[in-house]
């Protein structure tokens, strides 16, 4: 059995997160995905545990944008 990797590419993380390379660079450019730049060229890279802490931190941001913004249901019974 293969021991995960520390660190995963862009790419690796927008299949994690089932988004695009794109998304996932605008995460780590915002600031929000926390990443380092390797390399001659700027290769990108997420170590696997920041992944999991930004994860956890979506969670519960979007429970408190759920609990701020019940869903309202107008129909009438």
């Amino acid at each position: 059995m293969s021991e995960a990797p520390r660190f995963l590419t862009l790419a690796d993380v927008a299949e994690v997160l089932n988004t695009s390379s794109a998304q996932v660079y605008a995460l780590v450019r915002r600031g929000e995905l926390p990443a380092i730049k390797i390399g001659g060229r700027g290769q990108w890279r997420v170590e696997s545990s920041q992944l999991e802490e930004f994860i956890q931190r979506m969670y519960v941001e979007t429970r408190t944008f759920v609990d701020e913004h019940p869903l309202v249901d107008d129909r009438s019974d």
